[in-house]
C-alpha cells in the first residue's frame, strides 16, 4: 500500500495511508509525494487521490472567493520553502551565511588585534623594565668606579705622605751620618798620629777600627742616597 507525505507550507508530514489521508481533509492544491515520484505534485494530479477529494470536499469559506490557481502557480507554490521560492530561499540563506562568516571573521580579527596589542604592551613594559635595570646597573657601576677612584686617591695620598715622611727621615739620617762621618775622620786622623805610650800594634788597630767605622757609615750613607733617589722617582710618578 502506498503512503503519502504532505507539505503544509513549512514542513513535511507523514507518511499517511489513504485511510489516514481522509482525516487530513486535503484539498486539490495540497502538495503530496510518495515513493516513485520525481517531484511533489498536487493531490488533484494523483489519480488515486481524486476519489478521496470527491468524498472529502474542501470547506466553504463564506463571502470570500479565491480564484482557482493555474497548474503553474500550484507548482510554484509547491516549490516554496518557508514561504519563499527556492531561488529566494537559497539567496537569503547565502546572504545569512555570508553575514555569519563576516561576523566571525571580524571577531577573529578583533581578537587577533587585541592579542597583538596585549603582546605589544607586555613587550613595552618588558623594555621599560629592562631599561630601568640597565640604568640601575650603570648607576651602580658609576658608584663603584667613583668609590674605587676615591680609594685610589686616598691610597695615593697616603703613599705620598709616607714617601715624603721617609724622605724627611732619610734627610735627617744623612745629616746625622755626615756629622758622624766627620767625627770618624777626625778619629782616624787622631789614630794615625803618634801618641806616647801607645804601641805600633795598638796604633794600627785604632786606625783599622776608625777606618772600618768610616767604611760602614759611608756604605750606609750610599744606601740612604739610593733609597732617597728611588723615593723621589716614585713620588714624581704619583704626582
Amino acid at each position: 500500500m502506498k503512503t503519502y507525505y504532505l507539505h503544509n507550507g513549512n514542513e513535511n508530514e507523514g507518511p499517511f495511508d489513504l485511510e489516514e489521508l481522509k482525516s487530513k481533509k486535503i484539498s486539490r492544491t495540497t502538495p503530496v509525494w510518495c515513493a516513485g515520484m520525481d517531484d511533489w505534485k498536487t493531490a488533484w494530479e494523483v489519480e488515486e487521490l481524486k476519489s478521496l477529494l470527491q468524498t472529502v470536499p474542501p470547506p466553504i469559506k463564506p463571502f470570500i472567493t479565491f480564484p482557482s490557481n493555474t497548474e503553474e502557480e500550484e507548482k510554484q507554490m509547491s516549490q516554496k520553502i518557508w514561504g519563499l521560492s527556492i531561488t529566494n530561499f537559497f539567496m537569503a540563506a547565502g546572504v545569512f551565511v555570508l553575514v555569519i562568516v563576516i561576523l566571525i571573521t571580524n571577531n577573529l580579527q578583533e581578537n587577533r588585534k587585541t592579542n597583538l596589542e596585549q603582546k605589544n604592551n607586555q613587550t613595552e613594559r618588558n623594555n621599560q623594565q629592562y631599561k630601568l635595570q640597565q640604568k640601575e646597573i650603570q648607576e651602580q657601576k658609576n658608584r663603584i668606579a667613583e668609590q674605587e677612584s676615591l680609594e685610589l686617591e686616598r691610597a695615593a695620598k697616603e703613599e705620598k705622605e709616607a714617601i715624603s715622611n721617609r724622605i724627611l727621615e732619610i734627610k735627617s739620617l744623612l745629616s746625622s751620618n755626615y756629622s758622624k762621618l766627620k767625627e770618624l775622620k777626625t778619629e782616624l786622623n787622631d789614630a794615625a798620629d803618634f801618641q806616647f805610650l801607645r804601641t805600633s800594634e795598638k796604633r794600627i788597630e785604632d786606625i783599622d777600627s776608625a777606618q772600618n767605622n768610616i767604611d760602614d757609615l759611608t756604605n750606609e750613607i750610599a744606601e740612604l742616597k739610593r733609597e732617597i733617589d728611588l723615593l723621589y722617582l716614585k713620588l714624581e710618578k704619583i704626582r
